[in-house]
């Protein structure tokens, strides 16, 4: 399929994730067969006032491509300044996020807090459009709430103002990450738009993308959590099997590839910190890797991190 003029091969996306998919992680998911990957949120305010850390989470490189960058905000302008930015830096395609629950998020009034003004979502998928000559692609959940399950509306006026995709999480703002994600939303906003579908949420191997992809006809599925600490996910999904278990050796090399990488981005004391989380999602399913978990998250220096990884590689 394409996005606009961007052709994707295969059926599996990255989803963006907060202080998961920076630079490090969006490569080694695109290393295992992500069929685009998509950046950690991006403020528009941010990225006006020039905030340093702000420009950092943009930082890519051509080892993960496609790419794209998702803005969240809440003013027209902010976005049509943010777009005018972010296309110096070369990205494929800019997502608008609609779909974040997290309560600072809505607070400001952005991310799924704008499911409940459709109009102003054409208007800000407008501004982008505007200022930018990259496709666009919108991030919405099923609706704000229960009693508001306006997925439709909301991809139907994105359309009309020209966005090139549309992915949808088939959770309410409200829902957060509980519950199931709703299939038939999908399924409806497929029916509804003639631009492409990509479905999201619950994603955790080859048998449950497949599962989406025959019932809501969506083009492509995103992987978020489903690919936490298991980048092996991508690469199931497109060989059609979900057989594939790491072995402990292959989980701590790539833990080490993964630290590796870290360092060389943001350096090693920022990197111990930033890959705790990362390094546990590994552990998962070793046997003893609650006790191996609490050592992660106590290591401070690469030498903790080997003498972890001995640990790791003891274990039968």
């Amino acid at each position: 399929m394409y996005i606009g003029n961007v052709k994707i091969n295969g059926v599996a996306s990255l989803a963006p994730m907060a202080g998961i998919t920076d630079r490090a992680f969006r490569e080694i998911c695109s290393l295992f067969g992500a069929a685009y990957i998509t950046s950690e949120m991006i403020s528009v305010k941010g990225l006006v006032f020039g905030d340093k850390k702000t420009l950092q989470l943009i930082s890519h490189s051509d080892t993960g491509k496609p790419f794209s960058i998702q803005l969240f905000g809440s003013s027209p302008d902010d976005f049509a300044e943010a777009a005018q930015i972010i296309s110096k830096y070369s990205p494929d395609i800019i997502d608008i996020n609609f779909g974040c629950p997290a309560p600072k998020v809505i607070k400001s009034k952005a991310g799924s807090f704008l499911m409940k003004e459709p109009k102003l979502c054409g208007k800000i998928v407008s501004a982008v459009k505007k200022n930018s000559n990259l496709p666009v692609t919108v991030k919405v959940r099923s609706g704000f709430d229960n009693n508001n399950l306006n997925a439709v509306d909301v991809a139907k006026e994105c359309e009309f103002y020209g966005a090139d995709a549309v992915t949808v999480h088939g959770r309410t703002c409200k829902q957060m990450y509980s519950g199931k994600s709703d299939l038939d939303i999908i399924k409806k906003v497929k029916d509804s738009v003639k631009i492409p579908v990509i479905g999201n949420g619950d994603i955790i191997n080859y048998s449950t993308a497949k599962f989406m992809i025959d019932y809501t006809n969506c083009d492509i599925v995103a992987v978020g959590r489903g690919a936490l600490g298991n980048p092996w996910i991508f690469q199931c999904i497109n060989s059609k099997t979900d057989s594939f278990t790491p072995s402990i050796s292959e989980r701590v090399k790539l833990m080490k590839y993964h630290l590796d990488k870290l360092i060389l981005y943001k350096g090693e004391a920022c990197a111990m910190k930033e890959a705790r989380k990362h390094l546990a999602y590994y552990t998962k399913g070793i046997p003893g890797s609650a006790a191996i978990r609490k050592e992660i998250f106590q290591m401070e220096n690469y030498s903790d991190f080997l003498q972890i990884s001995d640990t790791l590689l003891e274990i039968r």
